[in-house]
């Protein structure tokens, strides 16, 4: 390994038995000292690729020792030789270094860290951020970043070799509506003007396919003012953004099935990762099935449909209801656990869990049992109940009682972990989504997903749509999302190229033909030209790696993540800047009263 001579001839991780007594330079962070008597002290150098053992027998080598702080970076100058008590958990624990001299290259200023190093994952989460560059520092953390890099670079040597060219789209471009808050950049020269960062470099692939270009990539940056949570980081993130032209469906699946399985066979905390061809589930089968479109394939739970069974039980929450059950078998959870499992599924999805239990002996008990007893060997036959079974079920409208379901089935291994098989990443595609909806808070019908997809069956479907002699909402978009262990990696979609197809589209969503010139000029122009058709995906890298690395939090894998209320508290941003700055722009900012 060729280091810099000025600073060190070996790293803190590489010196081992066969280089005792010899010379070396070392430098790192001053980790820890433990003094022994007054001429006799034990200290610990850290650097990026590991520690060592340094003994200090020099009194005034342990007095300048003893003036640092920890987290100071040294230079140490010494001779390596065997120690005399091993730790075999070291990589460098058969050896120690006795030093001669010991140059102070940044000194610590602190008596006092926000946090030990090596405990920094155990602080308080506004501090680490705060710090961040000292949270850095511990090995767990350093571990996930290099992670990130490992799995960047194996995803760009991927695409490469299956003939992709990696093509950097601007930052600096115009806000369009794509489904989230654009982060908005005022223009200097243009007063009153704005420029956008993109939610995704979505239009400007779908250009490069009308320019001619066959295979893009990118790994790209994208920008949206959402709020955060476990799996989403406010502010900015990174995905795999990927385009094919004179290509559909078809063609995008085996690219991804081919990189991402390796990939995370190799760097993931579990060793075993699907194989192609991934499983395809459609979008309304997933829902009856699973209760969610992101379902979590390791878990052996489904959903069964108990409407017509217990709509008329007498039970008055599943009157009218639709009604559904999760069963699971060889289940001997105590009521506490299922007392907590249904308060847990309550605060998830604003909804009621119901239960009852076929025990040991065959008989129904607990929960809502007396609703069921008068229809005991209907239930049994129907739900194909064993001994020691416990029922799950969910009521509501037919979406309700889905998504209640499927949250209470990736709670349930909680209670029966048999069911669910941790170790391993399981892959599959949701398709045929919806191309409409109704909107919850427009009441009206809008664009269920991507507004750029193609809907199934081309102008043609659009036509009867419009013409009433077709439900809008039972179309259904060449659209489709990759799932791995019940994390959304992507969306993807098969474009709608042609214009024609395209305002018929916006039309039914009460968008005419100048809206979607004067919201998507570029585009539009582009395609009435003759672009081939296209399709495409774009995997999210910061969930991929957190899915790696088996961490709860996307912000565990981020190197400088914000907080979950957008707020950078190490560089303190946002941030105010001065009136001149303002004036320049020709923004003038105004306060609301806080209530």
């Amino acid at each position: 390994m060729e280091q810099s001579t000025s600073y060190r001839s070996h790293t803190c991780g590489e010196l081992r038995m066969e280089h005792a007594g010899q010379r070396v330079k070392l430098a790192g962070f001053l980790d820890n000292v433990r003094e022994v008597s007054a001429s006799l002290a034990f200290a610990v150098l850290r650097d990026f690729y590991g520690v060592t053992q340094l003994v200090v027998e020099d009194e005034a080598l342990l007095t300048q020792l003893k003036e640092l702080n920890k987290e100071s970076t040294l230079c140490v100058t010494g001779t390596v030789r065997e120690r005399a008590s091993k730790n075999p958990k070291l990589p460098t624990g058969d050896i120690e270094v006795v030093p001669e001299t010991i140059e102070v290259l940044g000194r610590c200023r602190h008596n006092e860290l926000p946090f030990p190093i090596a405990r920094s994952r155990e602080a308080d989460e506004s501090a680490r951020l705060k710090y961040r560059y000292l949270d850095l520092r511990n090995e767990a953390v350093k571990h996930n970043i290099v992670l990130r890099c490992q799995v960047v670079a194996a995803l760009r040597a991927a695409m490469i070799e299956k003939g992709f060219l990696e093509i950097t789209t601007p930052i600096l471009t115009a806000s369009s509506p794509e489904g989230a808050r654009d982060y908005l950049v005022p223009s200097r020269k243009h007063p009153g003007k704005f420029y956008a960062l993109p939610q995704a470099p979505q239009q400007f692939k779908q250009l490069l396919m009308a320019s001619g270009f066959d295979k893009y990539f990118q790994i790209a940056p994208c920008f949206r003012d959402e709020d955060a949570r476990g799996d989403r980081s406010p502010g900015e993130f990174y995905q795999l953004d990927m385009e094919m032209a004179f290509a559909g469906q078809e063609d995008v699946f085996p690219v991804l099935e081919d990189v991402l399985p390796p990939i995370f066979a190799q760097y993931g905390k579990y060793g075993t990762a699907s194989s192609a061809p991934f499983r395809r589930i459609p979008y309304l089968e997933a829902m009856e099935t699973y209760g969610s479109d992101k379902p979590d394939l390791r878990i052996d739970l489904t959903i069964s449909d108990a409407t017509e069974l217990l709509s008329g039980c007498g039970f008055g929450p599943f009157e009218g209801q639709s009604v559904k059950a999760v069963p699971v078998t060889d289940c001997s959870a105590t009521r506490k656990q299922i007392d907590k499992l249904c308060a847990d599924v309550e605060v998830q999805s604003g909804e009621k869990v119901y239960w009852f239990r076929m025990d040991e002996k065959g008989e129904i008990v607990g929960g809502i049992a007396k609703f069921i007893q008068p229809i005991r060997e209907q239930v049994i036959s129907a739900l194909h109940l064993t001994p020691n079974t416990f029922v799950g079920l969910t009521a509501g409208k037919l979406l309700t009682a889905q998504k209640t379901a499927g949250v209470l089935i990736k709670l349930l291994p909680a209670l029966a972990p048999q069911h669910m098989d941790r170790e391993r990443y399981e892959f599959c595609w949701i398709v045929d989504f919806p191309m409409y909806e109704i909107g919850e808070e427009s009441g009206k019908l809008e664009f269920c997903h991507n507004p750029f997809s193609m809907p199934s069956g081309g102008l043609e479907a659009l036509l009867k749509a419009e013409q009433g002699e077709l439900d809008p909402l039972t179309l259904t978009a060449d659209q489709y999302d990759l799932v791995c262990n019940g994390v959304e990696l992507s969306s993807g979609a098969v474009r709608n190229h042609d214009p024609e197809i395209m305002v018929k589209a916006f039309e039914l969503v009460g968008l005419g033909e100048e809206d979607v010139k004067s919201k998507f000029p570029a585009m539009y122009n582009a395609f009435t030209y003759g672009a081939p058709p296209h399709a495409g995906i774009a995997p999210g890298v910061d969930r991929m790696v957190m899915l790696l690395s088996g961490e709860e939090s996307i912000r565990e894998v981020i190197p400088f993540p914000m907080n979950k209320n957008a707020q950078d508290l190490m560089m303190g941003a946002p941030g105010e800047v001065t009136p001149a700055q303002l004036e320049e722009l020709n923004i003038a900012v105004t306060r609301r009263e806080e209530d």
